[in-house]
């Protein structure tokens, strides 16, 4: 096993699984970077909000781009629920990765998500 402590790893679990409210993994981030005996919780919180902001950076153009080609008939509707369903997939692969990071955290064992910017470092 890991020499973690269990709230450290309660707490990286939780950064983790906080990304499902955007913001919950920059709270955790910033409540716990000044202090160098949790640095567990600090890295997974900070893997976790790099993850968020991949997410975001991915999904904000694309749905942009899928409203815009909503007034477009009938080929710009079928590139549009292709975008949908790519949203949809992007959405479902993230909290799959999200629940995966939460057990690893809760095991002692820290995540790196396999398509997260590391933008926050």
């Amino acid at each position: 096993m890991s020499d973690v402590p269990q709230d450290q790893k309660t707490m990286g679990m939780l950064a983790h699984l906080s990304a499902l409210v955007t913001i919950g993994p920059l709270i955790i981030w910033l409540m716990n970077k000044d202090q160098p005996d949790k640095s567990f919780v600090t890295n997974n919180a900070k893997e976790a909000l790099n993850l968020v902001i991949s997410l975001w950076i991915v999904m904000v153009p694309v749905w942009i781009v899928a409203y815009i080609l909503v007034f477009v008939p009938v080929i710009g509707w079928i590139i549009d629920i292709v975008l949908w369903l790519l949203m949809m997939a992007v959405g479902i692969a993230g909290l799959v990765f999200i629940i995966m990071a939460a057990m690893k955290a809760n095991e002692g064992v820290e995540y790196r998500y396999p398509f997260a910017l590391r933008l926050i470092k």
